[in-house]
């Protein structure tokens, strides 16, 4: 919910489509507009580092280019 918020409070022109097999999870995801976070909260997941390095193993991607 907290992503989904956060996502939702970046602009009206964003509008997050999260996948789900279940309907217990679409209620939880609809919940997230009622999330309000604070101006510290954005700050928080702003100085969050962005992810590094790969997906897969090296390896891994030697093998799947084949």
């Amino acid at each position: 919910q907290v992503a989904l918020a956060w996502l939702l409070s970046l602009s009206e022109n964003v509008l997050p489509i999260p996948g789900t097999k279940r309907v217990k999870y679409l209620e939880q995801n609809a919940a997230a507009a009622d999330v309000t976070l604070t101006q510290e909260d954005l700050e928080l997941l702003a100085s969050v580092p962005p992810a590094e390095g790969t997906r897969y193993p090296e390896a891994f991607m030697a093998f799947s280019a084949r």
